[in-house]
């Protein structure tokens, strides 16, 4: 029996002034009865052929797959070969440098991985050209599923409304009794756990007693977001066939969810079917260009993805739905050897999930076609960069596990991706570096004309520069094509041509969306390349929450951000024109956004910018134009608990003054750990001793540190303790008294 369960009738503790209460609230259980699985952790060592399960069927899906890999593949490393041979014509003019083997390994590396996004999209235009349509809605199912919703320190009227919207979306299918709904908090801030508390009560009044929605707080956040999710997975995930995932900023329609769980019971080899979330709600200028570009060139890049990687595709952590059986057999995430960044817990799981559960047999796939699946970003460049940081620790932590025993060729391709994709940024601005160096040695380095081998000719570096200008322009084709075709996609789409503004306000903002990527562009290829400097040095990054709100950043925060960034483009820029003006010319647009970079962060936030582009009708994408029905009515609902005063209550006020508030909070608690004779919680010590000699509220506030905090929320003798305080009415009233005395 789970721990709500078991405090399922409490005593309503003494009002405040110590009064006896004279009734008992009986609170339902916030969890339902637990079905617990074993979740063993995996070897990342040691595989057994023996081990992995037989596919059922589907055999023509992997031959199909095969294909696209040999042609996607394939293309990108002839592409390569020949960018690498016109880079190496363009250096061997004469005799060649060191310098330039340099730049022409460099260059060959970053080629190659614009050259297998290009080969992607094309495969991904090519078979979005036939327009695939999702099929009917389900009509029945056959298991139960589970709607998983794990959150840490997020506005609670919000993500509380996010699960309200899709529970009445699935109801309106006809098909709601297959699902129950989990919210599993990780929350460490005493404010919004108490939050996130009383709204659920609110959203259990609103749904109903039958409404199958439960809460779970865990008292410490082991593994973060992986370890909430595998609580939930031993806790109750035997109760059910399958799990739906989502992120805290997810939204998902009641036809999503049910088309998924229908794959995945028409499918037995089916372990991960992962849909493509859509950016939607967003406001501010970054985060406009970041829904326009996921919009109108998403789909092909997604598209292209799946072919390749067909049943050996990837999982991207929500919006997804999970076997979970055999995600608890074979997805017990393992701890690295060493510290963080490189050792510790696994940062980004949800790439290794799919990879253990690929090994172990089952299928992962991805299920572009679905609509009705959407999830939100960042509000500004900095918070961007700030998830952008987490996201490198853990694709470079991936360097620890492409190696593990057993997995699929594919499965180790999409760890070197993420790997890549964060190395590429140093590489670039290597490559940059290298190529100023050269410029400079041509320039001001005398040549040697007395070398150990004769020849008639100095060692100079030269270059074929017509041949360059071609390489570069290629170079610019391949790189930008994607988005081209996503363009011409939409183009194509008399619907959402037409939801997107028009053919020319559709032309417009691809412009903009170009213009603006390659400004921040730079700004990024910096960050990423510090985020490598630090995570190879040894440094963590820690796990903070994500804003998601649209909102600006302080302007000082700002410059003391990207102050090292201009102060690069200004050096970088006069070097460049005193070494020779075409290379400035050649590197303005990376100079360009370096040197703009604090205005150009600063109007990455701004939600009037974005506000004032939307009634423009620039960078406008179908889901505004005819808004989901479902982010509607998540927005009604949140507005509703938002009124509700929740969110920004200080929570000492209210399991001091409320007694409903704190007796269903004590309902929540775990049993009280049994203490060893003269075994002394230090916290816990100094709180009872701080409570013990407080006159007011006032005081606890002043005094109780953060940790001591905690330990109230946790202990109801002490929250008794803090119950028994005079009230704010008595405090004056006593204060009054002992005046007119």
């Amino acid at each position: 029996m789970s721990d709500s369960a078991m405090h399922d009738k409490t005593p309503v503790p003494p009002p405040p002034g110590g009064v006896p209460a004279t009734e008992e609230a009986i609170w339902p259980p916030a969890t339902p009865e637990e079905h617990r699985l074993d979740m063993p952790v995996q070897s990342l060592r040691h595989w057994r052929r023996d081990e992995e399960r037989q596919p059922v069927g589907q055999q023509h899906r992997r031959i199909g797959s095969w294909i696209a890999r040999i042609v996607i593949f394939g293309g990108a490393l002839l592409l390569t070969a020949y960018g690498a041979w016109q880079m190496y014509q363009v250096v061997s003019v004469s005799r060649t440098t060191v310098l330039q083997w340099v730049l022409l390994v460099l260059f060959t590396i970053n080629f190659s991985w614009i050259a297998l996004a290009f080969t992607s999209a094309i495969v991904g235009f090519a078979v979005l050209l036939r327009r695939p349509q999702e099929g009917p809605l389900p009509t029945a199912l056959r298991e139960r599923t589970a709607v998983v919703m794990p959150i840490y320190n997020e506005t609670p009227s919000q993500v509380f409304a996010a699960v309200a919207a899709i529970r009445e979306s699935v109801e309106e299918t006809g098909l709601g009794r297959h699902f129950d709904y989990f919210i599993v908090s990780d929350t460490t801030n005493p404010d919004i756990w108490i939050a996130e508390e009383r709204m659920f009560l609110a959203l259990r009044e609103q749904a109903g007693e039958d409404a199958r929605i439960y809460y779970r707080r865990r008292p410490k956040n082991t593994h973060r977001k992986a370890g909430n999710i595998a609580d939930f997975v031993t806790r109750w995930g035997g109760a059910y066939a399958h799990m739906v995932v989502l992120d805290a900023d997810s939204l998902m329609t009641g036809g999503a969810i049910v088309r998924l769980t229908a794959a995945m019971e028409a499918d037995p080899d089916a372990g991960i079917i992962q849909s493509l979330p859509l950016i939607i709600n967003r406001n501010t200028l970054f985060a406009r260009i970041q829904q326009f570009a996921g919009r109108i060139y998403g789909p092909v890049i997604a598209k292209g993805l799946a072919v390749w990687s067909g049943r050996d595709g990837n999982y991207w952590g929500h919006n997804a739905i999970i076997r979970t059986a055999a995600f608890a057999a074979h997805c017990g995430l393992p701890d690295l050897k060493g510290k963080p960044p490189f050792g510790g817990h696994i940062l980004s799981h949800d790439f290794v999930e799919a990879a253990l559960i690929r090994r172990a047999g089952w299928s992962v796939y991805m299920l572009p076609e679905i609509s009705g699946s959407y999830e939100e970003s960042p509000p500004s460049l900095i918070d961007v960069a700030a998830r952008d940081r987490r996201w490198c620790q853990g694709n470079l932590q991936h360097s620890r596990v492409i190696g593990a025993a057993g997995l699929k060729l594919a499965t180790r391709q999409h760890f070197a991706t993420g790997i890549i994709s964060y190395l590429s940024s140093p590489f670039w601005l290597t490559q940059l570096l290298v190529g100023i160096l050269l410029v400079l040695q041509t320039h001001y380095v005398r040549p040697e004309y007395f070398t150990r081998d004769f020849s008639l000719f100095p060692v100079w570096p030269r270059f074929d520069s017509e041949r360059a200008l071609a390489l570069f322009a290629l170079t610019m084709g391949i790189l930008l094509a994607p988005k081209f075709l996503g363009f011409l996609l939409a183009l194509l789409d008399r619907g959402m041509r037409r939801a997107s503004g028009g053919g020319v306000l559709l032309f417009l903002s691809m412009l903009f969306e170009v213009l603006m990527s390659a400004l921040l562009a730079p700004i990024m290829m910096v960050i990423q390349s510090g985020a490598v400097t630090q995570i190879l040095a040894g440094r963590d990054t820690g796990w903070q929450p994500q804003r998601r709100d649209d909102g600006s950043i302080p302007f000082r925060d700002i410059v003391r951000r990207h102050r090292w960034h201009v102060l690069l483009g200004v050096a970088t820029g006069i070097s460049a024109f005193m070494i020779a003006p075409s290379l400035f010319a050649w590197m303005s647009p990376t100079i360009l956004g370096l040197v703009l970079a604090i205005p150009i962060s600063w109007a990455s936030g701004k939600l009037a910018i974005g506000l004032a582009l939307r009634r423009a009708g620039l960078l406008m994408i179908p889901e505004e134009t005819s808004r989901p029905r479902i982010a509607t009515r998540a927005q009604e609902i949140a507005e509703e608990f938002a009124a509700l005063g929740y969110d920004d209550a200080d929570s000492l006020a209210v399991l001091h003054e409320d007694a409903q508030a704190r007796s269903w909070h004590e309902s929540l608690l775990p049993p009280a750990r049994t203490r060893r004779r003269g075994e002394f919680d230090t916290d816990r010590t100094l709180a009872q001793a701080k409570l013990v000699d407080a006159e007011s509220l006032a005081d606890v506030r002043a005094w109780l540190s953060p940790k001591e905090r905690t330990v109230l929320y946790t202990d109801r003798a002490l929250l008794d303790l803090l119950a028994r305080l005079p009230t704010a009415r008595e405090d004056e009233a006593g204060a009054r008294d002992r005046k007119a005395a």
